[in-house]
């Protein structure tokens, strides 16, 4: 008789899981989910850089405490359960594999350094007992064995990249949910199915049992940081309420795609800053693992069929296939990727640390109203658009000269959506050390004028400039001292003044 542990990661989901699927076919099945400390509270960027970040922030910590619950409640239906225990992976995996005699333990691979090196520590802990460990890929929309080239050799442009998938490469069809076998016998699933797990890790008889699924409290220190995890968006002011977990994850595709109608209008829409139906917003689940991108495509071939095929359900999975450029750019590059030179090795930028002003801009305080209404929705609901991101990181790394990596920290504790390839991808690509060689610097006043004509997204976010008329909005240092007496807006007191010379420092030409 064989038992198999499966090691749940990023890939919080039961529909197209290869790890999963193949752990099912043994005669017992432990399903493991380990909260590694080493993802919460304060770190050194790098474990060398002068400045500490949060790891993971309430957004993305309520958002993952969510999926794991669901995660547990579909195990359950199936007769399983999701064993969660706190420590490292690599202690904490061979111990449980011990406990139910497991022959082997499954998992995905992702490409990042921080989890290629905590993979190889439990393959090494796991093989040293004599447990077989298999990993496999699965969060992408092109398996890496299935890419025309190796991933080293792939090009470091995304045109070349995205131009060589099309031609000659496929997409493989979505797994399903696999049948589960029963639990090992030594596992002991309590009488907790209501969700009130008040289970030890094992009882007298020795058996192994769930334990809890945390909470924001338990993974947070900041009483602070636990309410925003508690309330999210407690305004209403968001464009969607993110809930966590693969059940979460299969409705906003069904109301996105198919009950609103939405992908037909996407190409059109998706620089929208406003409301939830500018964009499929399928990023936090996709990055959290709730959702496989082969099951998006799935579904787009299927809109495609029965509904429409347009540009709009193309750039859809033109997306996605960016995201899968910044993966395997990761796995290609590895650290280099990280670094403040990049993987173009630029040494001939003056970059500057300088905390006051890094505190300012994460503050959404710079006095430019489209940088700040960006950086106060990202901190209040832990989303940002997509062409908000490309313009704040833009002042960040190119108007205020500040550590490119700095910026994608905050991003990284602050975004419920966060992905380490993805995130870093793109603040390199802005800031000129990435996956471009030309000047990405955006023109973030003509960026506004165009994409909030109206200031209503400004205002939305930033209601001390509702009483001002769009163009003031935008650019609020333009009013005289009478103009701001007979509006209400005083700069310095209601409204920073801007910390940088607009007319100087933001006039840039080259827009992606």
């Amino acid at each position: 008789m064989t038992t198999a542990l499966v090691w749940f990661r990023r890939d919080l989901r039961l529909h197209d899981n290869e790890a999963l699927r193949e752990a099912a076919a043994a005669d017992r099945l432990l399903p493991v989910y380990v909260v590694d400390p080493r993802e919460y509270g304060t770190r050194p960027y790098g474990g060398t850089a002068s400045f500490r970040f949060e790891k993971t922030g309430p957004h993305r910590v309520r958002f993952r405490c969510e999926a794991l619950s669901d995660l547990r409640a579909s195990l359950r239906e199936r007769d399983s359960d999701l064993v969660v225990r706190e420590g490292r992976p690599e202690e904490v995996l061979p111990d449980l594999a011990r406990a139910v005699d497991a022959d082997e333990v499954t998992m995905h691979t992702w490409p990042a350094p921080e989890e290629r090196a905590v993979e190889a520590r439990v393959n090494a802990r796991l093989r040293d007992r004599g447990v077989a460990v298999r990993r496999f890929w699965g969060h992408t929309l092109y398996h890496v064995n299935d890419l025309p080239t190796a991933y080293t050799e792939i090009p470091d442009t995304y045109t070349p990249f995205r131009k060589s998938v099309e031609r000659d490469a496929s997409v493989r069809d979505p797994l399903g949910t696999p049948s589960l076998p029963p639990l090992p016998g030594v596992v002991r699933d309590g009488s907790d199915r209501s969700g009130d797990d008040r289970s030890d890790r094992s009882g007298d008889d020795g058996a192994v049992r769930p334990g809890d699924v945390p909470t924001p409290a338990t993974l947070l220190a900041d009483d602070g940081a636990i309410d925003v995890a508690q309330s999210p968006d407690p305004h209403g002011r968001g464009v969607l309420s993110f809930r966590g977990g693969e059940s979460a994850a299969l409705a906003r595709v069904r109301s996105y795609l198919w009950d609103d109608d939405r992908l037909r209008e996407y190409k059109e829409t998706r620089n929208g800053l406003l409301g939830e139906g500018y964009s499929s917003k399928l990023s936090p689940w996709l990055n959290e693992g709730c959702l496989s991108p082969r099951y998006v495509h799935r579904e787009v071939q299927r809109y495609e069929d029965e509904r429409v095929k347009n540009e709009s359900t193309y750039w859809l999975v033109f997306e996605l296939r960016w995201r899968d450029f910044f993966q395997f750019q990761v796995a290609k590059h590895r650290g280099q990727f990280f670094s403040r030179p990049g993987i173009r090795e630029r040494d001939d930028i003056d970059w500057r640390d300088d905390d006051r002003a890094f505190e300012r801009w994460a503050r959404g305080e710079t006095g430019i109203p489209f940088v700040d209404a960006n950086v106060r929705e990202l901190n209040e609901t832990g989303f940002m658009s997509n062409r908000g991101r490309q313009n704040v990181a833009s002042f960040c790394a190119n108007d205020l000269r500040l550590d490119w990596r700095r910026g994608a920290a905050y991003f990284e504790t602050k975004l419920v959506d966060y992905d380490p390839c993805s995130n870093y991808g793109n603040w390199a690509y802005i800031a000129g050390v990435g996956n471009d060689s030309r000047d990405r610097s955006f023109d973030v006043l003509g960026q506004a004028r165009k994409y909030d004509p109206d200031a209503a997204y400004v205002t939305h976010w930033l209601p001390e400039l509702d009483p001002l008329p769009p163009e003031y909005a935008h650019e609020p240092w333009r009013m005289s001292d009478a103009e701001q007496a007979e509006h209400g807006v005083e700069l310095g007191v209601d409204y920073p003044e801007p910390m940088v010379d607009p007319d100087l420092d933001l006039d840039y030409s080259e827009n992606r």
